[in-house]
């Protein structure tokens, strides 16, 4: 039996309420066995006794973690007409702030914890519980009481007050004691257990790097979801009345620091616990219940706070709200077992091209080691796939892209990968034709000092009149701009695009290669290029191939229309500036480069960003879990 304590456990019943006596439950035989065994276990330790109370509950049982079953006892009926006790319980994401700086765990889950208080006398016929072999009734605290979570953390706080947010913090029956150093921890063991010698403990653990904690995994890298308990929202199935929805998304809820925007992916399921909504799962609900289950598999580490140094508050707004985050910044590791062998061999000497800057990034030659951990190679695929600026480029000249700056063992067949999972690929027509059809022209000496141009036209009319792309293209470097224009534009406009988007560019070249079309046949347009003395050369009609280079850019930009079609269901005339943009700056297997790099250009976007005298390494924003 327990020690008397300064806390008992009381039942205290709304006035007028009469003695509850309840039918036992069938079970079968082998549940039978366990009954008497729980039985004479319970009444050996002195936990029950005989009883000849009016009261009476039935035994059931529940399922343990170790996959045992636990007898439990059924007070539903008993909770309704008791008082309830409103001693709070700590919020869970507070404990967690408590950990901060810890890099040493132990975690104590008491034996029977709520078997450690007894029951007011007066209260013990209360308890009774029907059997087969008898009527008994608990003289401790029994598991299923409504009021017992409430008792048990009023004793428990009172027990560990003064260590409390120092080195100990408790939920229920579950202890964690957290310290710096193992020199600290073992101190702080010792104040623990000496607190605890009257008790016995089970399910100990001692001097972890990482602990089970309230359904979640702590370490001293900070705080991620336990695998173990999420496997229950992962099998869950597709609900079919209010009462599965509100039981998903309340255990999914538990989890909702760890899942960016979870009150708007839920967003389509919550209507459906209003009272009078009736039930009608869609395909949204369904994809808003697929996403959640996802998120969680996919759950990021959370960091714990420096309360030492300052915090950011990021706010933003909508039409639909108004919301905010507290963020620190923070140093981001990223490792794998490679990159820890190339930085061993860096040390030894026996990695000559490799080097590790100040910041602890890892670098072959001028490209970054980039490391197998937390989706970062499927991060940077996706970047230079499918965005706005790259426009799902074919595989030579993705690989060749991200080659430059970038180096991981296996980068070509994760390309391949990943580029055979997208559909908008499908689209684009086959260029790959036996050589001959095509004629090349005279190599240039300087750039810009002949171009050919062409028109895109056939294209659906846009809000702002346009229906053709002008194409303009330098025969050396290969440079091009894309100009939306409409066909029915005469040769004095076509001549103020010209001179606007060409000439006050890279100067008025000596030389122009088009085909027969009207704005380039007529009167005006000669008599402009006689004043510039640039001279026009015509293609053979219907005979493309003289202008073999336009007609291969036109393909590549068609192309590159279809897929910004189907990614981002805009009008056509919104894509040109991002097919240029991609189209200029992506590696080019004929030149062995990029347009822009050929043509003298500066390095743009994640080129420059990546050079060393320009980056940033390691520092970043990082969420902070409280918010």
């Amino acid at each position: 039996m327990p020690p008397d304590r300064e806390v008992e456990f009381l039942i205290e019943l709304l006035p007028g309420t009469a003695p509850i006596a309840k039918r036992q439950y069938r079970v079968a035989p082998k549940e039978q066995e366990s009954i008497k065994e729980n039985i004479d276990e319970l009444l050996g330790k002195g936990f029950i006794q005989p009883s000849s109370s009016p009261w009476a509950f039935p035994v059931l049982f529940v399922d343990k973690k170790d996959g045992s079953r636990r007898m439990c006892v059924d007070y539903r009926a008993l909770n309704d007409v008791t008082i309830k006790n409103k001693y709070p319980l700590p919020r869970i994401d507070d404990l967690f702030d408590q950990l901060q700086g810890a890099c040493v765990f132990s975690k104590i889950d008491l034996r029977s914890g709520y078997q450690q208080m007894k029951i007011r006398p007066s209260d013990i016929p209360k308890t009774a519980f029907i059997t087969r072999f008898g009527l008994y009734e608990y003289t401790v605290m029994s598991f299923g009481l409504t009021n017992a979570p409430a008792y048990f953390m009023n004793l428990m706080n009172k027990v560990f007050m003064e260590y409390l947010d120092k080195f100990v913090v408790v939920f229920i029956d579950d202890i964690l004691i957290y310290s710096k150093t193992k020199e600290e921890h073992e101190e702080h063991l010792r104040l623990v257990l000496q607190k605890l010698r009257d008790h016995k403990l089970s399910k100990c653990e001692f001097w972890l790097d990482q602990v089970p904690f309230l359904g979640h995994i702590v370490s001293k890298g900070g705080i991620m979801v336990d695998p173990s308990k999420i496997s229950s929202v992962m099998d869950w199935k597709v609900p079919e009345v209010v009462k599965e929805v509100r039981g998903f998304l309340g255990l999914a809820g538990y989890y909702r620091r760890f899942i960016e925007s979870f009150s708007r992916i839920a967003k389509p399921m919550t209507p459906l616990l209003e009272k009078g909504v009736p039930f009608h799962w869609t395909k949204e609900r369904q994809a808003a219940f697929d996403e959640l289950k996802k998120r969680l598999t996919t759950a990021p580490v959370l960091t714990l706070p420096d309360l030492t140094k300052s915090f950011t508050v990021y706010c933003d707004a909508s039409k639909e709200g108004l919301g905010c985050v507290l963020m620190q910044e923070g140093t981001i590791e990223k490792t794998d077992e490679k990159i820890r062998e190339i930085r061993k061999r860096i040390k030894l000497g026996g990695a000559p091209h490799f080097r590790e800057d100040e910041q602890g990034t890892v670098w072959y030659k001028n490209r970054i080691c980039v490391p197998d951990v937390d989706g970062i190679k499927k991060l940077i695929l996706g970047e230079a796939h499918d965005t706005a600026y790259s426009i799902h480029p074919g595989g030579t000249k993705m690989y060749h892209d991200l080659k430059e700056r970038l180096r991981w063992y296996g980068m070509k067949r994760a390309k391949w990968q990943n580029m055979s999972r997208c559909v908008t690929l499908r689209v684009k027509a086959e260029h790959q034709r036996p050589a001959g059809l095509l004629q090349p022209l005279k190599i240039l000496e300087w750039k810009w000092e002949e171009i050919s141009m062409d028109f895109i036209v056939g294209l659906p009319r846009t809000q702002k009149g346009y229906n053709s792309i002008w194409v303009v293209v330098d025969r050396l470097t290969k440079v091009a701009h894309f100009i939306s224009v409409n066909t029915t534009y005469s040769g004095a406009r076509l001549a103020e695009l010209y001179i606007s988007r060409i000439v006050c560019l890279h100067g008025v070249p000596k030389r122009i290669i088009s085909d027969r079309s009207s704005q380039f046949t007529s009167r005006f347009w000669e008599q402009l290029h006689d004043s510039l003395d640039s001279k026009l050369r015509f293609s053979t009609a219907y005979h493309p191939q003289t202008d073999g280079q336009t007609e291969r850019t036109n393909q590549i930009l068609e192309d590159m229309l279809r897929a910004c079609a189907i990614q981002y269901g805009t009008g056509w005339d919104k894509s040109p500036p991002y097919a240029e943009f991609s189209y200029n700056n992506g590696y080019q297997a004929r030149l062995r480069r990029s347009h822009r790099l050929r043509h003298r250009m500066a390095k743009v976007r994640d080129t420059a960003i990546l050079e060393p005298n320009r980056r940033e390494a390691g520092v970043r924003t990082r969420p902070y879990l409280g918010c």
